[in-house]
Formats: C-alpha cells, structure tokens, sequence
C-alpha cells in the first residue's frame, strides 16, 4: 500500500492546534510487471529447466516433461530464448518470444507468442506445445536432420572418375509390402539370404516404423546375383530398391589409400557436433582427411514429428555439393597394378609414378595386406634395391663405373660374417668392376668399400635420391629411414646393402628409381595442391653422376639379376634387384623387392615373403611394364 502523504509541518500545527485530525486515503496497489515474468520463462526455456517458472494449475504439472519430449532431438547447445515484447490488457498478457537455433549449417530463427494471466499477484504462464514454436500441436516433436549434398567426386589423372555415384541396389524389407506376414520371421530369411547377423537386423525391422523400408545390405549393382534377386522375392516384405552410392570402379580399387564412407557413429557426432545421426561421412583414408572438401556443406532441415502420420516441414536450407579431389591416380594403370597383385598371398605392394613431374599413377596394395596401405606407408628393409643409393654414395667418394672391388664369397666386419644371396653366379666372383657388383648385386663388394665412406656420406646420398627426408604431401607417405652416422661398422656395413636400421617403403623406392632416371631429385605427389619442392640443402644429382648411375642399373637388364626384363619392349629399361632377409634362425625369411624405370614410368614390385627379388617381384614388374607399354 502507499504511505499517507506527507502534510506540511505549518498546517499539521494548525490543524492540531484546531483540534482536527488529518485524513489519509489508500492509493490503487502496485501489480507485478508480465515482463519479469516472460523473462523468466525466456531464461528457463534456453536453459532447459522450467523450475522458476510459475504456470498455469492446468498446464504445470506437465510442462517440463513437454518441453523435454517436444526438443530431445534439437540439443541444447546454441539454443537462446529471449522476450521480444509483452503486450498487458488488465489481468492478461501475451508475450513474444524470439527463438534462435544454433543447428552449425544454419541458423532457425522464429518468434513465438505466450499466454499469461494475473492470478493472486503473480503472471502465471499457460503452457502450450506452441510456446515453442507457433504452430506445434499436441503430440508433436521437433527434429532435426541434415540436408546431405552431394558428395564431391574424387578424380584421377585426366579427370578420370574414380569414387563417383554408381549405381547400386539396397536390399532389405519393406514393412508397407508385408501383408500380414510376422516381421521378425521376414527380417531373420532376409539376413539368412544376404549373410548379415540376424539378431541386430531382427531388431532393426521390429523397431521401425510401420512404412519403413530397414535396409540390410548394399550391392553394386552389377553385384547383385541371381540367387539373392530371386530369393528376395520369396520372402514376405522383401525388396530391392535401385540407389547410387560415391563408389571406386571396384571394391578393392586402391581402398587402404582411398578409405570408405559410412554412416558417422556417436563418438564422431560428439566430437563434431555439426553431424547429425543419419550422416556419411569419411571414416577413413583420403576420405576422412578430406572429408570437409568432399562432403560440402549440408543443408538442414527442421520437422514437427506428430505420434502418427507424416513429418511437416518447419524450417530448411538446401545444401552446397562437395568439391571435387583431383589425385594423380591413373585408373588403367591402377587397376592392372591390382590384377597383378591379385593372386599374390604374402602382403605385396605395386607403386608407379612418372619421374618427369612426380605424379603417382598407382599406388596398389595386395590382397595379403589386410587392407593395410602398405604402397605409400610400409616400412621394410629395402635389401639391394637401396644399393642404388650406396652406388651414388660411393660415386661421390671417388669410385667409377669401372672401379675395380673384390667380390668375395663372404667378409667379415667386426666378427659378423656377410656373404652374397645364395644363388649368386660364381662367374661374377673375383675382382670385377663396380658395374658388375651392381649388375649382380655382390653384397661383399660393397661391404669392402665401407671404408671409403664416413659421417653423413650414405644419408646425403639417399636425399640426393629422395630418401630419408620426411615431406607433407597430404596424404600418409613413409620417406625411409637412413641414420646419418651409423654406431658400429657392422651397422655401416649392413647399411651399404640396405639391411640394419635402413627402412623404406615401396614409394620411396619408386622415387629412388625415379630421381635416377629423370636425372634430378624427384619428390612425388598424389593430391593435387599437395605437391613440394626439393628439399633445401639436398646435393643435386650432376650429370656424370645420374649417367653412372643409369648405366650401371641398365646393365643389371642386361647382364645381371634383372634380365627378365631385357625383352620388354619400349625405351631402354634400367632397374635394380632386391632381397632382404628378416627374422632369425628357422623363422628366417626373405622381403623380394625390384624397381625398375622405362621411358617417363618407374615402378617398384615388393613382396614381403619371397625367394628372390628378380625370381618374386620381377615378373610382376615386367607384366606391369608390358602392360604399360600396350596402353
């Protein structure tokens, strides 16, 4: 109530003096402002907690329990409520307010109104699906989805599709075609047929919805056979439907490097809340690194769910289609690299690449390598093939083609005994010039010439050739291993053959070739915009030294351990033959390797368990040459 007014003290004297008293008169009370109270709610709705909130008898007990069911899907975080205005006649308000979601592809912004009543000096909210968003009724929930673009194409050399929408067929049941038929008996024939676990496709088709179609298995199309197309049609609900999926041309067309795309799970939506359930997304391989790229930029899409009948639509954006990712890849060359390693059982690798610019133009992994990428990633004792490097070494230190060493049966360094492959020609034993201890890959002889050798001599030789410097060429590349001052001289010895802590990768040996072969250090690349340079400080190859070189690894064709591909036909064909041995005792067991160039083509053949590299890898080497040269 307000306080009497005050009289003034002259007159209240007089007043007393008269013997009158003063009256006072009550004013109209004060009511409670509507704002405070739509603030509140506005507070309590971006909050998720509507505890403060004073509503309506009819309409408080099931507030909260409303509010939570009608936004579950719709998250919490970078949602904000705020009053847009409150609008009093007597004893009734309604408020506005402004709703702002945060969905990461978009922003859904919309104005809501509030209905309050003056009751007992408090506004009392009455609440109402549409409270949180205007045209919500009973029953209904909000959700959210993603609007997927189209995902970008990834391309090969000349443009040459590589995963692009190919055509596919989705087998599975759909429940609008079950007629009666017991859905749990139609979802465990299904996963019979198609070979999928039963339980959780059981489960699957007894929780969706009753127009559902639950999917059990994606064909290529061309993979669909007769059986499962027929048997389909046999089982109550059974379907296929015609779709397109991003795909390779074959399943296994360079899949440890590529990756795949799936459906995202709940650890990936928690680290990247802009996924939604339902996604793709890449999982791994070049399709996750560069998922962002590919996958654009969605779309969203905001529905009022009801109990039964169909979704409305609330609010949308389309999306932006992925950009493409051009990659070296040459796809007949890929694909013969894969056919020719297709029947190879210990884990193989075939990687091509053109020296004049660096390109790989393929990068294929054996069906032994447990879909690990063992091309651009493995880490192997590269054995004679890193001779190359020990010959360039060894040029610097002042030797010559024509430089005569020892060839011995065996040699000891340090009290460790050394000794040749075991059918190497007796012939080629003795003093023979360091052509021919290339050309026949006489471990001795090099070992001999460790001496010539000191400090970083072997490294700087090897980044000469592309080996044992690290680059980020955007994709997962293993440079080789050298140690620039080995602590022992069995360990330099064991170096010069490429044994002990020397480690590489079938790429780094292609580059090894490649570099000898284009005359200059070569780096490869496979993403375009991910090339690099040279590194700084790496001593270029001169001309006398890559013509020593391609002339000692042309008569390795010629007349040493690589003759099986003399015949090929094309340019001149230089290469160099390896085998490294790994494990010990009875366990012990050869790495094959072989690389070879041709023209504007290097290669490198590795097979992990081999008897020889001419006699393991050359053949697939030599196919992979022919086949080059056939176009």
């Amino acid at each position: 109530m307000l306080r009497p007014r005050a009289v003034a003290l002259s007159l209240a004297l007089v007043l007393g003096a008269a013997g009158c008293s003063g009256g006072s008169g009550d004013g109209e009370p004060d009511q409670p402002d509507p704002q405070q109270a739509a603030t509140a709610l506005a507070s309590g709705l971006a909050a998720k907690d509507l505890s403060k909130v004073t509503f309506t008898p009819d309409t408080a007990t099931a507030a909260q329990a409303s509010y939570d069911r009608i936004t579950q899907e719709m998250g919490s975080e970078g949602l904000a409520v705020d009053t847009a205005g409150v609008k009093q006649t007597g004893s009734s308000a309604v408020a506005t307010l402004h709703w702002t979601w945060d969905l990461s592809a978009a922003t859904w912004a919309y104005d809501s109104k509030v209905q309050m009543t003056l009751v007992d000096d408090a506004w009392q909210v009455a609440w109402a699906p549409s409270v949180v968003e205007p045209t919500l009724e009973e029953g209904e929930n909000l959700d959210v989805s993603s609007v997927l673009a189209d995902r970008g194409d990834i391309l090969g050399a000349g443009g040459q599709p590589i995963v692009t929408e190919r055509e596919v067929s989705r087998v599975g049941i759909d429940k609008t075609r079950l007629d009666g038929a017991d859905p749990a008996q139609s979802a465990r024939a299904m996963a019979r047929l198609v070979g999928v676990d039963v339980a959780p496709y059981v489960k699957a088709v007894k929780a969706a919805g009753d127009q559902a179609f639950v999917e059990a298995i994606v064909f290529r199309r061309e993979e669909l056979s007769a059986e499962v197309s027929s048997g389909v049609g046999a089982i109550p609900g059974g379907r296929v439907v015609a779709g397109t999926l991003p795909l390779a041309p074959t399943r296994d067309f360079a899949a440890p490097l590529l990756g795949r795309v799936g459906q995202v799970t709940a650890d990936i939506i928690k680290e990247h809340p802009e996924y939604h359930p339902g996604d793709t997304a890449g999982l791994s391989g070049l399709e996750a690194r560069y998922d962002e790229q590919l996958r654009g930029t969605p779309g969203v899409l905001v529905q009022a769910v009801p109990e039964k009948g169909n979704p409305r639509e609330l609010f949308r954006t389309e999306a932006t289609p992925g950009d493409p990712l051009v990659l070296s890849l040459d796809v007949g060359l890929q694909t013969k690299a894969e056919q020719l390693l297709a029947g190879v059982g210990p884990a193989s690798a075939l990687v091509a690449m053109r020296p004049s610019t660096g390109e790989i133009l393929a990068a294929a992994n054996g069906p032994g390598n447990g879909g690990q990428n063992l091309a651009t990633f493995g880490q192997f004792a590269p054995g004679s093939t890193f001779k190359t490097v020990s010959s360039l070494a060894l040029l610097r230190a002042g030797l010559t083609p024509g430089t005569v060493v020892p060839c011995t049966p065996t040699i000891t360094v340090d009290g460790k005994r050394f000794k040749n492959y075991s059918d190497y020609p007796s012939s080629a034993l003795g003093n023979i010039p360091l052509r021919t201890a290339v050309a026949n890959s006489c471990n001795t002889a090099f070992i001999s010439q460790a001496p010539k050798l000191s400090g970083t001599n072997l490294f700087d030789a090897g980044v000469s050739l592309g080996i044992g410097l690290d680059h980020d060429l955007g994709f997962p590349a293993f440079f080789g291993k050298t140690e620039p001052d080995p602590s022992s001289e069995t360990g330099a010895a064991a170096q010069l053959i490429g044994q002990g802590t020397i480690l590489a990768s079938p790429m780094v040996m292609a580059t090894v070739i490649s570099s000898v072969q284009q005359g200059s250090l070569v780096v490869p690349w496979l993403v375009d915009g991910h090339q690099d340079t040279p590194p700084d400080g790496a001593a270029p190859l001169s001309e006398s030294e890559a013509s020593s070189l391609r002339s000692m690894l042309r008569a390795v064709v010629t007349d040493g351990s690589g003759r099986g591909l003399a015949d090929v036909p094309g340019p001149p064909v230089i290469a160099k033959t390896g085998t490294a041995e790994f494990g010990t005792g009875d366990s012990l067991q050869t790495h094959a390797w072989m690389i070879a160039a041709q023209g504007d083509l290097a290669a490198c053949v590795f097979v992990d368990v081999g008897d020889s590299g001419s006699g393991t890898a050359g053949p697939i080497l030599e196919a992979f040459l022919r086949a080059a040269q056939a176009g």
